[in-house]
């Protein structure tokens, strides 16, 4: 039986955006196709990112606590955003 595809945005944000494709830096966003069920954790790894900076997750504008991005699974429209920790004051 055939998984079904979906698309999801997938946004990086400040010194994160270095782990996008070349040609994705300078709107900080990919479009990914992924099969259904795909769990944030497994959309952030292949792309490299260092734990201690994957911070502040937000899907649709929804903060994902970190205990929740391995189960939390995407749906198709979804749009996946990471922050680093920002430094300043």
């Amino acid at each position: 039986m055939q998984s079904t595809r979906m698309k999801i945005t997938f946004k990086l944000y400040a010194s994160l955006t270095d782990y996008l494709p070349a040609e994705s830096r300078y709107g900080n966003r990919v479009t990914l196709e992924l099969d259904e069920g795909t769990s944030i954790a497994q959309v952030i790894e292949p792309f490299g990112l260092p734990h201690k900076m994957v911070h502040l997750v937000l899907v649709n504008g929804v903060y994902v606590a970190p205990a929740e991005r391995l189960s939390q699974v995407l749906n198709d429209g979804d749009v996946l955003a990471i922050w680093p920790p920002i430094a300043g004051g």
